[in-house]
């Protein structure tokens, strides 16, 4: 496990028919992810060309609370509701800096 931060990019497609649903509960997860510890960065950003395409930038201090992120309360309320108005399982993606 690597002691160095690393970048997460996190893309969720809604179905087109509750794009305002998806969004909504992925708006409620910002600020308490951002109170996290080790959270340093955590943008919700959606698709200018495509409403239903919404992605999260992320950066962790480390592996271990990135993890920990994936328990934390408020995430693992979300993604229940989330399974039934997206059009695919997220696409997460970890990423470390190399220049």
């Amino acid at each position: 496990m690597s002691t160095r931060s690393l970048r997460v990019v996190a893309r969720i497609t809604a179905r087109p028919e509750t794009v305002n649903e998806v969004r909504a509960i992925l708006q409620s997860l910002v600020v308490p992810t951002r109170a996290e510890e080790g959270c340093m960065v955590y943008e919700l950003l959606q698709n200018r060309a495509d409403a239903t395409d919404f992605t999260f930038v992320e950066e962790w201090a480390n592996d271990a609370v990135f993890e920990r992120h994936h328990t934390s309360d408020h995430i693992r309320a979300a993604f229940p509701s989330l399974e039934a108005l997206v059009a695919a399982p997220p696409d997460i993606r970890t990423y470390s800096v190399v220049a």
